[in-house]
């Protein structure tokens, strides 16, 4: 294994693969929903409307018209220290997801970075993490993610780690900053769940969330 691969958590891991598999059979769903759509059309009528068809709902799916967004508050009883370790490391705990379905994690220039291919392999992205952190007057850490995919803005994860006599506590926001079509609104929402799980599998209890879509 090359020196600059970094091992990931494996209950974290576990639970991206597990939604990895999920998502790709969403997707799959997704192309016969359009390709029956075109055959039930070409069947009814003749190609050129069942083209007609086909293309609207191409056009319908992709069309970035669509961007997430949300609140999270996380509990643990993992000590603050720590966590900022975490957060601020190559495989921060709310992106399980992301590092979870890439083939490998590696650091670029001391950059994590999460090369991922879909399609069978036949096209690819790479994921890259860039972690800013301040100390706010009160002693808590704010801590700053912002991923790049293919050097394009994809979304920021704020997280405010704060600790009590009990607990480390983590308030994060995460705005997305690319939008996406409708098909991938099944996607968003079964990430939700494993994005949880996947929180939970790395000893993070999510008090509350607010996800929600906007145009």
């Amino acid at each position: 294994m090359p020196s600059n691969t970094i091992e990931r958590p494996e209950d974290g891991l576990r639970v991206a693969k597990r939604y990895l598999r999920r998502e790709r059979l969403f997707s799959g769903l997704i192309i016969v929903i359009v390709v029956s759509l075109f055959l039930l059309t070409y069947v009814s009528t003749s190609l050129l409307p069942a083209v007609v068809v086909a293309a609207v709902l191409v056009v319908i799916a992709r069309a970035p018209i669509l961007q997430s967004k949300g609140t999270a508050r996380l509990q643990t009883d993992t000590d603050f220290e720590a966590v900022v370790d975490s957060f601020t490391g190559p495989t921060p705990p709310v992106l399980g997801l992301q590092w979870g379905v890439a083939d490998v994690v590696v650091m670029k220039e001391g950059t994590p970075t999460y090369p991922t291919s879909y399609l069978l392999r036949l096209r690819s992205a790479e994921p890259t993490v860039h972690t800013r952190t301040v100390t706010t007057p009160n002693g808590h850490q704010q801590v700053e993610l912002e991923i790049l995919v293919n050097d394009k803005p994809w979304a920021t994860y704020t997280a405010r780690i704060s600790a009590d006599d009990e607990h480390t506590n983590i308030d994060v926001e995460y705005p997305s900053d690319r939008r996406f079509g409708l098909r991938r609104v099944p996607q968003q929402v079964l990430a939700k769940r494993y994005r949880d799980a996947a929180l939970s599998a790395q000893g993070y209890t999510v008090i509350e969330r607010d996800a929600h879509f906007c145009l």
